[in-house]
Formats: C-alpha cells, structure tokens, sequence
C-alpha cells in the first residue's frame, strides 16, 4: 500500500534554528526554578484531524525556531480527543525528540474525555490513567507540568491533590499546576501540595482585555503565594482580532465554526469596543492582537500568554507582541473599551 505523501516517515527531521533563543524574552514562573517564554502555544484549536499533519508541524517547528519552547495540551484537544497530543507526538518523534530537554510540555486532564464515570472530573483514578494515556499519544516518558484542568465539585479537592503530588513521585510530571481554580480554592490547592513537599508551579486562568475576573481575586493570591501563571485566550477566542471589525463573520472565523464561540458575540457594543482597540493599536504601531496579548504581558502576576496559531505567520506576530512596551498613554486609552477591572465584560 502507498504511503501517503503527508506520511512523517517521509519527512526530513528538523534542524532548529541556531538563533531560537534570541528573540522571545523569558520569566521565571513565580519562586521556581523554571524560565518560560513569554509566548507559549496551545494546541487547544487547529491541531486535530481536521488539519493537515504537515501545516500542525510548521507551526510547532516554527513556533521552536523563535524560541517558543513551551507547548500546552490537554487530553481532550481535538477534534477528537486526543488528536492533538498524538499529533504532537508524531512530531516529537519525527523533528523534536533529539530536542525534548529544551521543550516544557503541559499537559491537563479534568473535563470529560472518555464514556462513564472514570472519564471526567478530578478523581485518582481520572487523572492518574489519564497522563498514562497522554503520555502514550505523545510518545514521552514524562510531561513538565501536568494540570487538574477544573474544580470537580463531587472529588474533594485533597484526593485531587494527592494525585498531583503522588504523580509527581512517580516521575511522570516534573510540576503539576491547576487551571481554572478560583482563588479560595487555588489557597487550599496551594496548602496541601506545600504540606507534601510539592510546588505549585503554575495557575492558568482565562485572562484578556475582555475578561479582567484575574485581577480581583486571583492575581493578588499568585503573587503573594508566589506561584507562576499561564494565561489562556489572551486574544478572548480571536473577538480580539480584526476579522469582525465590518461586522461580518467570516466563514473561516471561529464565530461561524468554534462551539465556543458563535455569531451573538459580534453586538454593536462589542464593534464600538473592537474599533476602539483598533484605534489605539494603530497608535501603538501594533496589529489588534499584538495590543492584545501586549497588554495581557503587562501584568508582572502574567508569567506566559498561551496563544493558538493556524499559520506561521501568526507566530511571528505574538513574538513581536512579547517585546513591545505599552506607554502609559495606550494603557489609558485601552481602559475605554475594555473589560472593568476585575471581571468580564457585562453579558
């Protein structure tokens, strides 16, 4: 039978480029050891089935060229679940294995990834057989941090946290992190790690012009617990762009194809606030998502800003963003047409 011509047993493996590590500054992940890239990318969209193996491939490879070391998984990206973490597998195998001690890879599981009651939620069972089936997919030994994706409500957070702590002594994950966890409960996560020895390395909460909730609560909490934090949706499921800025959804846009996004987000209020930005991204000299996830790095609780890609090119614009310096002027300006401090834009 013919291998297929997009088959990664014909492809050349990579050769990293020498200058990877001029561009993209790094920070320290709160009080730890470990440095992570300002710019870190997901793989929460544009790396399932749906895709070509080979464009998935250039994004990752160009994505480590410019020094964006830091991939973010979870069990259940897709489509289907776990599409993404064995495409990046195949990758791994293929181009980055000979580079894997230069690569942080995270991966989460907490939301529903397979039928019945062990699929789902934050029990031993879930989490433990979940990075067991995880690290199959993506054809390494250990992750370098792997996530409780959300609070479950019916697990008491202890049994969670025993988990984290005892996968960590197995080797399997060099940190464990949270997502989702609000700041009462990311306190206690915090405590029963500590009491075990085991560092919180890192808090990833939604956090954007759009959606400020971090700010109240959260980011006071991280920084005074010194814990680091890798953001997701800085560019709030792509409204932060400027493919709604005529009012139209295009049809290659996630509001006409995302379920976590759909054509109700583009109302008038939501035009005046995105021609607003664009007015004042223009003045910076930036592109809207430039702005966007500049503005996220201007926090010093932000410690990374994950952002998804479906072309090399964007790449290149997120590691442009991760060196710009917003003058007090364009943070001012920004204030109009964003989210109140503190939480999200009012439905």
């Amino acid at each position: 039978m013919p291998i297929p011509a997009d088959d990664p047993r014909l492809v050349t493996p990579h050769a990293a480029a020498a200058t990877r590590y001029d561009d993209v500054p790094f920070r320290r992940a709160g009080a730890s050891g470990v440095r992570l890239p300002r710019i870190s990318l997901g793989l929460w969209q544009n790396f399932g089935r749906d895709r070509s193996i080979e464009s998935q491939r250039q994004i990752l490879l160009h994505a480590f060229d410019r020094g964006i070391v830091h991939v973010d998984l979870a069990n259940n990206y897709g489509p289907p679940y776990g599409a993404a973490e064995s495409t990046f597998g195949s990758v791994l195998e293929t181009d980055l294995g000979r580079y894997r001690d230069e690569l942080f890879v995270t991966t989460k599981a907490g939301y529903d990834m397979w039928p019945g009651p062990y699929g789902d939620g934050g029990s031993r069972k879930y989490l433990v057989r979940s990075l067991e089936q995880s690290l199959a997919r993506m054809r390494t030994d250990h992750v370098d941090v792997f996530y409780s994706h959300r609070v479950d409500p019916e697990t008491p957070i202890e049994e969670t946290m025993q988990a984290l702590v005892d996968i960590v002594r197995s080797g399997k994950a060099l940190y464990v992190g949270i997502s989702n966890y609000p700041a009462p409960l990311a306190r206690r996560a915090h405590e029963l790690l500590a009491g075990e020895g085991v560092r919180l390395l890192l808090h990833q909460p939604r956090y954007s012009l759009f959606d400020r909730t971090p700010e109240a609560e959260l980011f006071p909490l991280l920084t005074e617990l010194r814990v680091g934090s890798a953001v997701f949706s800085p560019l709030a499921q792509g409204l932060l762009t400027a493919k709604y800025l005529d009012g139209g959804i295009p049809a290659d846009s996630r509001a006409a194809n995302s379920r976590f996004l759909d054509g109700s987000a583009i109302t008038d209020d939501y035009l005046r606030r995105i021609r607003g930005i664009d007015g004042v991204a223009k003045q910076a000299g930036l592109s809207i998502p430039q702005l966007a996830v500049a503005w996220v790095l201007r926090n010093p609780a932000v410690t990374t800003a994950i952002i998804g890609a479906s072309r090399p090119g964007q790449i290149d614009e997120a590691v442009t963003a991760s060196r710009a310096e917003l003058s007090a002027d364009v943070l001012a300006a920004l204030e109009e047409f964003a989210a109140p401090s503190g939480g999200p834009l009012a439905d």
